[in-house]
């Protein structure tokens, strides 16, 4: 039996009125500001903020995003952000998000980020330090 993904973080946020279109549900666009926000709190969680993730020679950048709409989520719904780490590439990561309410699945993102060098902004391997701390979040594999 496989164990449940444990998250990375798990951010909690109140859906604001201005984030909501004109059918009162939250506007698409906006589901990937909440998973932007999820990431520094990855970034808060493994090496203490952004600055220190920077000052540790890595930064990361958004290459591609697939979300997956499940339920409408709507003005001032109580939502939670879950952060998994799906894969660790040479020079990139995925990084799978579900935002839940009350326990129930209401959106997936799938995104994959590149590292970057902060200073040069050019696709770099991250440092091995780096690559450490999420290479122990990878999920098990199984036998």
């Amino acid at each position: 039996m496989t164990e449940p993904r444990k998250p990375i973080v798990e951010m909690p946020l109140r859906v604001r009125y201005h984030e909501c279109d004109g059918q009162g549900i939250v506007f698409n666009a906006n589901y990937l500001a909440y998973v932007d926000m999820a990431m520094f709190e990855v970034e808060k969680t493994l090496f203490g903020s952004h600055e220190e993730a920077l000052a540790r020679g890595v930064d990361v950048v958004v290459a591609e995003s697939n979300l997956r709409y499940r339920a409408p989520c709507r003005y001032d719904d109580e939502l939670v952000v879950a952060v998994f780490l799906n894969h660790l590439g040479t020079t990139s990561l995925i990084i799978d998000f579900e935002i839940t309410r009350g326990g129930n699945l209401c959106t997936e993102v799938n995104t994959r980020y590149v590292f970057v060098d902060p200073a040069t902004l050019k696709k770099a391997a991250p440092p091995a330090a780096v690559r450490e701390v999420y290479a122990a979040l990878l999920p098990a594999q199984a036998d």
